[in-house]
């Protein structure tokens, strides 16, 4: 995944209302029971049916590292799918998002005028068409490149220009070098 979808599924995360399950052995029965059979979570985790079956009854405790982490991001993945529906639906509708970031800024402005991309740290609450906009292009599959064209889009609109109120001039705003990103919404 992208920085941008690393920052969506980050925020999801913080609208949990209960905590996912904590024990390996919880964390593989939700996934069986989302997933449907051992052989479907062997192929998410990139291990075998068997060793589903093994965490499952108990009988294998402790997994390598690598196998652990997949198995909570998995679940953590799947968990609490309608408040994070529901979240969203509000930020889309009414609430809009807040993008907090340092990253390097480029844009193209009129002549007389320094285009120089530089380094920034903004955090700006950008309206629900944008959150909108960024929900959408999640969905349909859009690479990261394409979200950040939507976020950048909301800063030249919100930031740079105030509104309309200053920079005018300003056609095209790009982020680039992003040292972090975080949503909230």
């Amino acid at each position: 995944m992208g920085e941008i979808q690393d920052a969506i599924e980050r925020a999801d995360r913080e609208a949990f209302t209960r905590q996912p399950p904590k024990t390996l052995k919880g964390q593989i029965n939700y996934l069986l029971k989302q997933m449907g059979s051992a052989k479907a979570v062997a192929a998410e985790l990139g291990i075998t049916a068997d060793s589903v079956n093994r965490y499952r009854r108990g009988a294998r405790k402790h997994p390598p590292k690598g196998i652990a982490a997949k198995i909570d991001d998995a679940v953590r993945s799947r968990w609490q799918p309608q408040v994070r529906k529901r979240r969203r639906k509000q930020a889309a509708a009414t609430g809009g998002i807040t993008v907090e970031t340092r990253a390097r800024f480029g844009y193209t402005a009129p002549v007389g005028t320094t285009d120089d991309g530089r380094f920034r740290r903004l955090t700006v609450r950008l309206p629900a068409t944008y959150a909108q906009r960024l929900f959408d292009a999640r969905d349909t599959g859009a690479d990261d490149q394409e979200m950040r064209g939507i976020i950048a889009e909301g800063f030249k609109e919100i930031y740079f220009q105030d509104g309309g109120g200053r920079a005018v001039g300003l056609s095209e705003v790009e982020i680039n070098d992003i040292d972090y990103l975080d949503l909230d919404y």
